[in-house]
């Protein structure tokens, strides 16, 4: 068990508190750590480039049926109305072919930027220099280049492929041969005196990676699901360009939009136009045989005995003709549809039935816009084309089989009404065959006649509605910048940042110091290795300046933890002696040599010293022997010379039976503390042979007698078995460890040997211990009566 105090409270406190001091013990380094990670993000926020934030507004128009201007038939009813969704036209204004042509208007792959010590600006109004490509536009659009322009006078410029190799001197006006053809440099009077002797820099990028670079950066969102109001918003260093970037976007999408309109309804006309033609033959057809039946019969009035029965068959034609008519219009759309052969738009809304027809004639003709548009940019071997074209042929299929099936329905219904029809007829009979062909005459022509005039109105319609097709977004506010200040980069956010990041770095370090750290460091850790061994306490970590040995009345910390060390000990002694007598042999080991068994042994002699209390050191590491270097300095004193054998030692003590205790025994004066030292003496060849034998018990039981305190130090245990071998002699063993040196797995040796019965009286005590890490976690310190200064007084 441990012999220091330890504080009432639960085991997850101490934990927590634990944690707690590991971090706040580094505090300098959170500190520094901050202080650099603001520093790092002052200069990011002093030299990024800020951007503003430009936004537009529009609205979505609804159109009340699916083909709006260009539905001339709306008044028969045969389609359904319908409404943009907007989130299909979101998709559209952020279509790859929409940013293709902002980028081509407005030149955005070709920039002008003059640099600086640290960064370059982009030029986007009245820049220096105006550049001309003589290549075509479809190695232009592809090409990547930069090169580095210096105005050297009025006439003259310096250019480089190379940011540091020499330019060579060209005149304006003048071709300049590069990797992309030539090109022609030419100045902007009023503007370029003032980039004199300034380095440009001219990039050009392909423009297919220009667009897709804005369509990230341009963010179009919906302001909520049931409104049709449309926000874009872009981010760049210069406002104007945002704007005028935003509001191509807009107009071009206005644009295709009246130009798919305006296709549709060309097309549309185009037929009618071709059913006017045919009908105009039939009509004047019809009105000559009128012409020829009256003048070869002599026909002038029809007979009023037949009005009665005409009347009744009134209706009935009336439907046969609609029948006709439907059947006339289904068979020219099926006609037309078998002979296309090329991707080209079909006429809708012509006035058949079957809105299933409608439905399908305007989904093939968006998909042959949508083509006839990502051809501009592509070929036809694009999947995205080949995917185009089997849908195409997939609707074209459909209508196909859906104009068929129509064409057969109205043919039935036709013949069905013929048969009523004639019926009727039979009933007419009985008039003169002249009367009853004239009205046939002057039935078809009527039928023909009224054909040919809604054909005329809906033509004239249908002009009308191309020449006033409407945009499908209403622009609620043009481009506009948000807010005068940048929205990037945001001071508050990197600062915040960088002390999130400042505050983390030093954190996680210690964290994975921590966890991959199998070192002890102080009595604290060391004491939940080894719960039920005595640890007698640390000490402190030294410096160069401070004094290695203890003195008299000395107050330094070094001092105090041996005090606590020493009154450890006595308390373990005193227990000690009331079972077994006199137990005052100390041994004094480590795992390993450097963990300062040796510095504990010579400083544990002089405190014990220092009580008046007869002491005696003896250095039993007889094959690596230290206690010379400790006694050398002029602050010790020998006070008296053994009579004969002075050099003798512990070695020579073992190995001559004619040397006594007495002729080994080395008094000492050390900062007025007076101890007797045994040196280890010469280095034997056979140490382990030598500590086996019989003359270390006599010299054990001999001076345990003669002093109060008999402090022996022994070789490392885990290195050599020379303190196993004299073991069974100690009354206590101190093992000690050094702090950021002695792993935890090593404690567990001392500890099996103990509980196999190879040692007794084992205790532990930690050196080198951190000023910051002594007593439990480095809460508690010693110096207790020392008066320190703040940190703020010098």
């Amino acid at each position: 068990m441990s012999l220091n105090t330890q504080n009432p409270i639960s085991s997850n406190t101490l934990n927590f508190k634990e944690i707690l001091n590991t971090y706040t013990a580094q505090i300098k380094w959170f500190v520094l750590s901050v202080i650099i990670a603001f520093i790092i993000a002052f200069i990011y926020i002093r030299y990024a480039t800020p951007k503003f934030a430009v936004q537009t507004q529009i609205q979505i128009l609804e159109d009340k049926t699916t083909g709006s201007e260009l539905d001339v038939f709306q008044d028969l009813n045969l389609l359904g109305g319908g409404k943009n969704k907007v989130e299909d036209e979101l998709q559209l204004i952020s279509s790859r072919s929409n940013f293709i042509r902002v980028v081509k208007e407005l030149n955005l792959n070709t920039k002008i930027l003059v640099q600086g010590n640290i960064k370059e600006k982009e030029l986007y109004r009245n820049p220096p220099i105006n550049i001309n490509f003589i290549a075509a536009d479809s190695i232009l659009n592809r090409a990547e280049l930069d090169f580095f322009i210096t105005i050297s006078s009025s006439t003259t410029f310096g250019y480089t492929e190379e940011e540091d190799q020499p330019v060579k001197i060209y005149a304006f006006g003048k071709n300049i041969l590069t990797d992309i053809g030539d090109i022609v440099i030419t100045p902007n009077v009023g503007v370029f005196e003032s980039y004199k002797d300034k380095k440009i820099r001219i990039s050009v990028r392909p423009i297919e990676d220009v667009s897709q670079e804005y369509r990230t950066r341009i963010i179009v969102t919906s302001t909520s699901e049931a409104s049709n109001i449309v926000n874009l918003t872009l981010e760049d260093p210069i406002k104007e360009k945002a704007a005028n970037i935003l509001d191509a976007v807009v107009r071009i999408y206005n644009e295709n939009a009246i130009t798919d309109k305006q296709a549709i309804a060309d097309r549309t006309s185009n037929f009618i136009d071709e059913r006017i033609a045919n009908i105009s033959s039939d009509l004047a057809s019809v009105d000559q045989s009128a012409q020829d039946f009256k003048t070869e019969k002599g026909v002038t009035d029809i007979a009023a005995e037949a009005n009665v029965n005409l009347n009744v068959g009134v209706a009935n034609q009336q439907e046969l003709a609609n029948a006709r008519n439907q059947l006339n219009m289904a068979a020219s759309m099926q006609d037309l549809v078998q002979q296309q052969d090329s991707y080209e738009v079909l006429p809708t809304n012509i006035g058949l039935s079957d809105p299933t027809i409608a439905s399908t004639t305007d989904r093939y003709n968006q998909l042959v816009l949508e083509r006839k548009r990502l051809l501009k940019s592509s070929n036809e071997k694009n999947p995205v084309i080949i995917n185009l074209d089997q849908q195409i042929a997939g609707l074209k299929s459909s209508m196909q089989s859906s104009l068929s099936s129509s064409v057969n329905n109205l043919g039935l219904t036709v013949n069905s009404l013929s048969g009523q029809q004639a019926r009727f007829n039979s009933k007419i009979y009985s008039s003169p065959a002249n009367e009853r062909a004239l009205r046939d005459i002057t039935r078809q022509q009527q039928t023909t006649e009224s054909l040919y005039l809604y054909l005329l109105q809906k033509r004239e319609e249908a002009q009308i509605s191309a020449a006033s097709s409407s945009p499908k977004s209403k622009i609620v506010d043009q481009a506009y910048s948000v807010s005068k200040l940048p929205v990037s980069p945001k001071k508050s956010l990197v600062y915040l940042a960088s002390f999130i990041l400042g505050m983390l770095i030093p954190f996680f370090i210690i964290y994975m110091k921590e966890l991959l750290d199998n070192k002890i460091h102080n009595m604290h850790s060391l004491e939940k290795l080894v719960k039920n061994v005595p640890i007698l306490g640390e000490l402190p970590k030294l410096t160069k300046k401070d004094e290695k040995f203890v003195i008299k009345e000395d107050r330094s910390v070094l001092a105090e933890s041996l005090r606590i060390i020493r009154t450890n000990l006595d308390y373990l002694i005193k227990s000690k002696r009331n079972k077994a007598g006199k137990s005052n042999i100390v041994f004094v080991t480590s795992s390993v040599p450097g963990e300062g068994k040796t510095f504990l042994s010579t400083n544990l002699s002089m405190i014990l010293a220092s009580t008046n209390k007869k002491v005696l050191l003896i250095g039993a590491d007889i094959r690596n022997p230290k206690l010379y270097t400790f006694f050398s300095s002029g602050n010790v004193d020998k006070m008296q010379k053994p009579t004969r054998n002075k050099d003798a030692g512990l070695t020579e003590y073992l190995y001559d039976n004619t040397i006594e205790v007495r002729d080994i025994v080395n008094p000492m004066l050390v900062h007025r503390n007076t101890v007797d030292v045994i040196y280890s003496g010469r280095i034997p060849p056979n140490p382990a042979e030598l500590l086996m034998s019989d003359r270390i018990k006599t010299l054990f039981d001999q001076v345990s007698e003669t002093y109060d305190y008999v402090i022996v130090d022994t070789a490392p245990l885990m290195v050599v078995t020379d303190t196993l071998l004299i073991s069974e002699h100690a009354d206590l063993l101190l093992y000690v460890t050094r702090a950021g040196v002695t792993e935890t797995n090593a404690v567990e040796y001392p500890i099996k040997l103990q509980e196999e019965g190879k040692i007794k009286g084992l205790s532990f005590i930690v050196n080198d211990v951190d000023s910051s890490n002594l007593g439990y976690g480095g809460k508690y310190g010693y110096g207790y009566g020392k008066t320190q200064k703040k940190w703020w007084k010098f």
